[in-house]
């Protein structure tokens, strides 16, 4: 069936939505030969994916997974935050995004941290997180618990979709011929704890538009997708390269919306923000260690640099989407208080205890 799906694809037909739970329930298979799923993701790639089949493999995949049991009522009045890159940027950065999840979380702003190991990069949320000493093997009420009462949960995506086990294989075979999938999208797609604000990063500034529509169309609150530049001044690479966060290097792309309003694109001015000048080396991250330190440095205020930059640019939009500050301006003062307050370290080896 799924050559049949390879071949519609091949000529350019989008899947219809029965057709794409039809194709999950043949990816998560484990009899499927998992060369021929790695087609089928290599060719719907090639394709190019619909806003309609992002949509649709999220919600299939979201039937298969494991849930995060919230009450409702404590969901009904807290926002519940995810921030996240999509990876495939390959620029090895260290995990901005993560370092970000804590220091929001000192913000007392309720953070579900959906990740995994690394796929893309050196050092994946999961692998820094665990570095660092912080369990990344909560059990769903767990998960749920340490939400409410530390602000901070972290969710292991092979827990809550054992789905993906039969899946790994062809992810990793793109992975090697330098392939992405429709699963480099999907993650920020499918957190357990349905979090009703997310800043997602992606490494494309003409995904930021659509990705937003499909966050929108899952029942997001409010959100941002956004594709920082990497201008060529700051590096020998592509001029074309952009990270998978909001960066201190260039311009950046935004969607904005509203679950029930209008999207908004724009390019963020950096004019009001007190950035230093930086290299995308300045940026650098290493292995899980390497990482788990430079997080460990940010968070007790003695990396002053352009890491700590990209954190408080970051963890502004971040802070704005959850309705804990009113501008981004506002956002990246009240991160930084809350970094040099000591806060963001006391939140850390909370998270350790």
């Amino acid at each position: 069936m799924l050559d049949k799906f390879i071949q519609q694809i091949q000529n350019s037909s989008p899947l219809t939505r029965e057709q794409v739970r039809s194709c999950v329930d043949f990816l998560v298979q484990e009899d499927v030969a998992p060369e021929l799923k790695a087609d089928f993701l290599r060719n719907l790639a090639l394709k190019g994916e619909t806003v309609e089949e992002i949509a649709w493999f999220a919600q299939a995949m979201r039937e298969k997974a494991v849930n995060v049991p919230i009450e409702p009522a404590w969901r009904e009045k807290n926002e519940i935050l995810d921030v996240c890159g999509t990876g495939g940027d390959r620029l090895n950065t260290f995990n901005i995004s993560t370092t970000v999840a804590i220091v929001c979380a000192a913000a007392a702003v309720p953070v579900a941290k959906h990740g995994n190991r690394a796929v893309t990069s050196q050092a994946g949320s999961a692998d820094v997180l665990e570095a660092l000493g912080i369990r990344i093997d909560l059990k769903p009420q767990e998960a749920a618990g340490s939400l409410q009462e530390r602000h901070f949960a972290f969710c292991f995506a092979p827990n809550y979709h054992p789905a993906f086990k039969h899946i790994a294989a062809a992810r990793k075979l793109c992975a090697s011929r330098g392939q992405r999938t429709i699963f480099n999208f999907l993650g920020p797609l499918l957190n357990p704890a349905q979090p009703t604000v997310q800043l997602v990063g992606v490494p494309d500034p003409s995904l930021c538009s659509p990705l937003a529509q499909v966050l929108q169309s899952l029942g997001v609150r409010r959100g941002m997708v956004v594709s920082g530049a990497v201008s060529a001044t700051t590096t020998t690479l592509n001029r074309n390269s952009h990270l998978d966060e909001l960066s201190v290097l260039g311009a950046n792309s935004v969607a904005e919306f509203y679950q029930s309003g209008a999207q908004l694109s724009f390019t963020l001015n950096l004019q009001e923000f007190p950035l230093q000048k930086a290299q995308l080396a300045d940026l650098a991250g290493g292995d899980r260690v390497a990482n788990a330190e430079i997080v460990m440095q940010l968070l007790n205020g003695k990396e002053r640099g352009p890491k700590r930059d990209a954190v408080l640019l970051n963890a502004a939009a971040a802070l704005l989407l959850a309705n804990r500050v009113k501008s981004m301006k506002a956002g990246w003062d009240l991160a930084s208080d809350i970094i040099d307050g000591g806060q963001a370290n006391q939140k850390l080896n909370e998270l350790r205890s």
